[in-house]
């Protein structure tokens, strides 16, 4: 499956991907650190990616976990991660967004672009009614990307996730399903 844009496209990830996988965190490690969890040193290695691929082959079956690679459209390269995770069904009908780009691409418009291609994604075939994300409200380009895909911020969760071993204020930024 791949979802389409004008300058990007989204597919899931796939056996073999796990060697671009590896390299895309190996580059952004550093620039990554100061927004997202800490990581163990075997998460950057090739047979960690593989099976990280498998277990999100795995989540898609169960619908649980959507995670699917950005990449760009003239070259095919790799260039950043956007999933949908902890999705609940039932009275809830939500998943969390989350996504990262390598730091050579940010500011393109790029991570704009996955994020409506994938919120379309979830509201018209997966068929969900929300979807809420977490952003540090320094990450004033995060803010942004959700901004101009009509997240609207709800609130904030104080000490929400651990980050560098410090506790971060998160704003909560969701969308709602307007056909539903």
């Amino acid at each position: 499956m791949y979802l389409q844009g004008k300058l990007i496209y989204l597919r899931y990830f796939r056996e073999g991907d796990e060697y671009d996988l590896s390299d895309f965190h190996i580059r952004n490690r550093d620039y990554f650190t100061q927004f997202s969890a800490s990581r163990e040193e075997r998460y950057f290695t090739v047979s960690y990616q593989r099976q990280l691929i498998i277990m999100f082959t795995e989540d898609k079956l169960e619908d649980s976990r959507y995670c699917l690679g950005i990449f760009l459209n003239q070259t095919h390269q790799l260039i950043g991660v956007i999933s949908l995770s902890d999705v609940a069904r039932g009275p809830l009908q939500n998943a969390y967004l989350g996504y990262c780009l390598d730091q050579i691409h940010a500011g393109k418009g790029y991570t704009s672009e996955a994020v409506r291609l994938l919120t379309d994604y979830a509201f018209q075939t997966l068929k969900l009614h929300r979807i809420e994300a977490g952003i540090m409200p320094a990450n004033i380009a995060s803010i942004r990307v959700l901004e101009k895909n009509r997240f609207e911020k709800e609130g904030l969760c104080k000490r929400n996730i651990k980050i560098n071993g410090k506790w971060e204020d998160h704003f909560l930024y969701a969308r709602i399903n307007e056909n539903d």
